[in-house]
């Protein structure tokens, strides 16, 4: 609360033991114990506070040198020592065992609660999930590929069934939440959302420009819906249409947005005659829009990532399905766990290029970076010596690419450290005739 402005509300402290207690079925015992070391030992708030974070952190030794203190206070105030002992042993016993049991308590509880989730509502939960980290691109991706992989389909943006954040349609599928999308705007969203749920679904672009409040609504924003897919709702116009225009023409959006416009004028200027006529205005007819060549699929996928940061539509590598079905065997994301990895003959791995450097090592070596992306992630590869010279080739951004390699023990470093030491590159496309 304090990290967002807001001053955290105090509880006390007996009203939070018990809600824990009749919530979680947890005990909250380490503050019990800084309360009965001030009241029988007469400890102050700050031994108290070292005491419980030695008895959760297991610091026996800490313990060891605050027993003797415990006990000869606690003596002086009149208290058995034999029952002084016994309390000590208790909270002793407790310290080895209890700190992790209400901590492990917490955690199974939850996982059995999102696991019967993730089991009878399975759409919602994941929709949720991708709601809570709509902001972090690589958890994103992470939870589509397991939407996937669980038979769930994700959707796009659509004005006409998103919402803010994910959610779930009739059919069960997941759609994407229009607050992703780069620069559509908060306020911009709420309207759409708020003007369609009072008065129904958008039936046209047109009608669309016409109801959601123009202040909200500029020609940036309509961009990023465009460009997201926002529109693919109203199947009479296609994606390039809205962006772009022949010579001496304006794109689908400026003319949407110009119609409505003239619609708000003729509203605004129509004035009632003295008998309660209207003054009798022009009905504005539709704008033509000349037909035009659709967004080839990797211009379409290119544009989303542009505004999402990811893929929607597709994947660049779907044109490559049989051939990373048939010669691959792991996945870029794999790399991250080499000792999972070793002692295998041949890794194959297949991506596209996102992004490369040359660079020059502090001794004038010149070595590279590569990083490269498929379904589920990506790894960046640093290549040096003769592997650079013989790879730098296939430095180019938006390439498809095959690898093979294997885990090999590094030639600088210590005896347990590993790393994919890559053995061949080809271009995805070629790799069909080779094999």
């Amino acid at each position: 609360k304090r990290k967002h402005g807001v001053e955290p509300i105090s509880y006390d402290l007996e009203d939070m033991k018990e809600y824990l207690e009749e919530t979680y079925g947890i005990t909250v015992y380490q503050e019990q114990v800084m309360l009965l070391s001030q009241k029988i030992a007469g400890f102050t708030k700050g031994e108290a506070d070292v005491l419980r974070k030695a008895m959760g952190k297991k610091q026996k030794d800490v313990l060891d040198k605050m027993k003797p203190k415990f006990v000869d206070q606690a003596a002086a105030k009149g208290h058995d020592p034999k029952k002084l002992e016994k309390i000590w042993t208790d909270w002793e016993a407790f310290a080895s065992y209890a700190f992790n049991k209400s901590h492990s308590t917490c955690y199974a509880w939850i996982a059995y609660q999102t696991a019967y989730l993730k089991a009878n509502y399975p759409s919602e939960y994941m929709a949720s999930v991708l709601s809570n980290n709509m902001n972090d691109i690589t958890q994103v991706t992470f939870f589509m590929e397991e939407c996937r992989r669980m038979g769930i389909a994700v959707l796009g943006p659509d004005v006409n069934e998103s919402k803010s954040g994910f959610t779930v349609n009739a059919a069960g599928e997941i759609r994407f939440g229009m607050a992703a999308i780069k620069g559509a705007g908060t306020a911009a969203v709420e309207e759409i959302i708020k003007e369609r749920e009072s008065k129904g679904p958008y039936k046209t672009i047109f009608e669309f420009a016409k109801r959601v409040n123009s202040r909200g609504l500029n020609k940036r924003t309509m961009e990023a819906l465009a460009m997201a897919g926002s529109f693919d709702c109203f199947k009479e116009y296609h994606r390039r249409q809205y962006l772009e225009a022949p010579e001496g023409d304006l794109s689908l959006i400026e003319k949407a947005s110009r119609y409505a416009q003239k619609i708000q004028q003729e509203e605004d200027s129509a004035q009632v005659s003295l008998f309660g006529g209207s003054s009798g205005s022009t009905e504005i007819p539709l704008p033509t829009v000349p037909a035009m060549e659709p967004f080839s699929q990797m211009q379409q996928l290119s544009i989303e990532k542009e505004v999402v940061g990811l893929f929607i539509s597709g994947h660049p590598l779907d044109q490559y399905q049989l051939e990373i079905d048939s010669f691959t065997n792991t996945t870029l994301t794999a790399l991250t766990d080499l000792e999972g990895l070793k002692g295998r003959n041949e890794l194959r791995m297949a991506g596209s290029v996102s992004s490369f450097a040359h660079r020059t090592t502090k001794n004038g070596k010149p070595f590279g970076t590569i990083t490269l992306e498929d379904y589920h992630g990506s790894f960046n590869f640093f290549l040096f010596g003769e592997d650079y010279v013989k790879f730098k080739q296939y430095f180019m951004t938006g390439w498809f690419l095959f690898l093979s390699g294997a885990v090999v023990q590094k030639k600088w470093g210590g005896e347990n450290e590993l790393e994919f030491k890559i053995n061949s590159i080809t271009l995805l496309s070629e790799i069909r005739g080779k094999l």
